[in-house]
């Protein structure tokens, strides 16, 4: 298990529906801008589960919701082999306004910056604040900067992280996106994939997701 000192800040304190309605109105950075709208978590408000990645992309953007695009198809699938119930999970991301450039009639997802992320980051902290997970998956570089710091590395630190002060179970991982981005063999894909899945088999509570 890794340690690492979270990036904690302290989160507002408001019902889920209250922060949704607030950050529908943020403008605490100028994402929202060409943002179509807030791209705000969703599940149950009681999920043992929270799930975190980076940001709303193009898909997500014009249906406000988290992870329906070809990121969150294949996260869901993955979700489904490792045993877990998306339904039952929260989901979310560490920034909640599409960040893009136009290359044609096509907008093309931009990184967000630290300090977006960190403008954002009052919001996510208040999704951890009113759910108070068993279980924090995070997903990505953005993620994983936003509630674990940028001394943090996905693909070296990638397992169970000890960071009780954010949830009581903490699983960094990758996210989907970066196995879409895969020009390799299909084997080369494929084991990354089961990566992924074993990595999730932490949150459920599976066997054979092992231990970084």
């Amino acid at each position: 298990m890794n340690r690492t000192k979270p990036s904690v800040d302290t989160p507002p304190k408001a019902s889920l529906s209250k922060l949704k309605k607030e950050a529908i109105h943020c403008r605490n950075c100028p994402l929202w801008k060409n943002a179509t709208q807030t791209v705000f978590g969703e599940g149950p408000a009681k999920a043992r589960i929270i799930i975190v990645g980076e940001q709303p992309g193009d898909q997500e953007d014009l249906a406000g919701r988290p992870f329906v695009g070809p990121a969150g198809r294949l996260l869901d699938k993955a979700l489904a082999e490792a045993g877990l119930d998306r339904s039952k999970t929260w989901v979310t991301n560490a920034v909640k306004h599409f960040k893009w450039k136009p290359r044609g009639k096509i907008r093309l997802h931009q990184k967000p910056s630290a300090g977006e992320i960190s403008a954002c980051k009052p919001w996510l902290l208040g999704e951890l604040r009113a759910i108070h997970p068993e279980v924090l998956v995070i997903m990505g570089a953005t993620a994983a900067r936003s509630l674990l710091g940028n001394k943090i590395r996905v693909t070296v630190d990638r397992g169970l992280i000890e960071a009780p002060e954010i949830a009581p179970q903490v699983v960094l991982t990758i996210h989907p996106s970066s196995l879409l981005r895969i020009r390799g063999s299909d084997e080369e894909r494929a084991a990354a994939y089961d990566a992924f899945v074993r990595d999730l088999r932490l949150a459920s509570g599976r066997p054979g997701g092992g231990s970084s």
